[in-house]
């Protein structure tokens, strides 16, 4: 990208939030990583830049932008205050329990791309499955890993080929990263192979019209399988109660 059309881009990001700010009276931070895919590097700020907002505070809590979350919140309440794009968890969960599959792989598929709805796309399995490790059964966790490597290897067996939406979004060349095959490898020796496998057969690519499955049908599984913290999901302290806090409140500025 040329230099003059890289300033002018900045220049008028830099113009879009500062009046982002001066309408909130407050001033809202962006991450490294927010900016990145922006193509700029560096969180706003840091450095020059709060001397640009002298006499404003920053903010430290709830954007007031986003919905309001309760004091205590349950997962439920992140689909419903911080997720967007939830429609095709709940058809993949919904066709797993029409298909008669234990409740641990019906929860599964309802939070398999929870990090995509609401927190990171890049890596998604990876972050989704530590989000969600402290409160769910190991294999769940582990499937959500593994699907994943494994949704870009078809299984036969399973019934599960290599999805044509791929081959449209990423080209009929696309040679997933070593990483990813190593993954494979070791996930099809695993003894939770087969639940990382479920996830993906029943990962849709295409909804299932006239069929719109509500969140609170899952309420109950959710219930017994989730352990839902007391002190609210965000405000315990587990290795992954940061990860919520940051979904909580995205633009905090420390």
């Amino acid at each position: 990208m040329a230099e003059g059309t890289r300033a002018s881009m900045d220049a008028r990001a830099d113009a879009l939030e500062r009046k982002m700010s001066d309408e909130l009276d407050v001033v809202i931070s962006k991450s490294a990583l927010f900016n990145m895919a922006d193509g700029n590097l560096g969180a706003t700020n840091m450095g020059h830049g709060v001397a640009k907002n002298a006499g404003k505070r920053m903010l430290m809590g709830d954007d007031p932008r986003l919905p309001q979350m309760p004091a205590k919140p349950a997962l439920l309440d992140y689909f419903k205050c911080r997720a967007g794009g939830t429609a095709h968890l709940l058809q993949s969960a919904n066709l797993a329990m029409k298909k008669g599959m234990p409740e641990k792989i019906i929860l599964a598929c309802l939070i398999h791309d929870i990090a995509n709805c609401m927190f990171i796309k890049s890596d998604h399995g990876y972050w989704g499955a530590q989000l969600i490790e402290p409160y769910v059964d190991e294999e769940v966790s582990w499937g959500i890993r593994y699907h994943q490597a494994l949704r870009f290897f078809p299984d036969k067996d399973f019934g599960y080929e290599y999805p044509d939406m791929y081959v449209r979004l990423f080209g009929a060349d696309f040679d997933p990263e070593p990483y990813i095959k190593r993954d494979y490898e070791y996930a099809r020796k695993h003894k939770w192979y087969g639940t990382a496998r479920q996830i993906c057969v029943n990962d849709l690519y295409a909804f299932e019209p006239g069929v719109n499955p509500q969140l609170e049908e899952f309420e109950d599984i959710i219930g017994r399988n989730f352990k839902q913290p007391e002190d609210g999901l965000g405000w315990d302290n587990t290795p992954a109660s940061h990860m919520w806090r940051t979904i909580m409140m995205p633009t905090r500025a420390l």
